[in-house]
């Protein structure tokens, strides 16, 4: 079964190489690589790996592999059942503009992809849900927000949203984390302006 680990490494030439080294010889085979964040001020990197583990080899033991390298840290390991691919933001934004009049609910149906998230919705200020993808939940707080941002929960759960219109948002959420970072809320509102852009009649 396919797992995404998040991953923190120094920002390096070589890093990534050994890190992809650590996770073959822990018994992962990484099927794709996507840089999530780069961080200048402390020079590192966040980076998702997509990777097959093989039969009897336990996700722990990748981990374990990853921790033992100078400043390299797995910030989250999962399952993901997302299809065996990332959906890189471009690839949505292709899918959006092949029916304008459909095109923010169809981002609500991808973002979960997209973003490795378990849910989006898509929320009115004045009705609440109005369009959401099957894990999402049923009631879900309007949030006071002018751009990305970060929602605040009542428990382990994170969620994310940015502005469609005035009183409408998408949001997304993870059971349990990884927290969002700054480039992930980013590119969230970059794709909800432009879904809202690509609906606009």
């Amino acid at each position: 079964m396919p797992f995404l680990l998040r991953v923190e490494l120094p920002d390096v030439p070589g890093s990534l190489g050994r890190v992809a080294s650590a996770i073959g010889e822990a018994g992962g085979d990484i099927e794709a690589i996507e840089i999530v964040e780069k961080r200048h001020d402390d020079q590192t990197a966040v980076d998702d790996v997509l990777l097959e583990v093989a039969p009897g080899v336990m996700p722990d033991s990748i981990v374990s592999a990853c921790h033992a390298l100078d400043g390299v840290r797995v910030v989250w390991i999962s399952r993901y059942a997302a299809g065996g691919n990332l959906f890189l933001d471009l690839e949505a934004v292709e899918e959006l503009t092949g029916n304008p009049a459909t095109a923010v609910d169809r981002m609500v149906d991808l973002l979960p992809i997209t973003f490795r998230a378990d849910w989006a919705a898509r929320l009115l200020r004045a009705s609440g849900v109005v369009h959401a993808t099957e894990a999402a939940p049923s009631a879900l707080a309007f949030p006071d927000i002018d751009r990305a941002a970060r929602v605040a929960t009542d428990d382990d759960n994170v969620h994310c949203a940015a502005r469609l219109g005035d009183d409408e948002i998408v949001m997304i959420g993870r059971r349990g984390g990884p927290e969002f970072l700054d480039s992930e809320l980013a590119r969230l509102g970059h794709l909800a302006g432009l879904a809202a852009s690509i609906a606009r009649p």
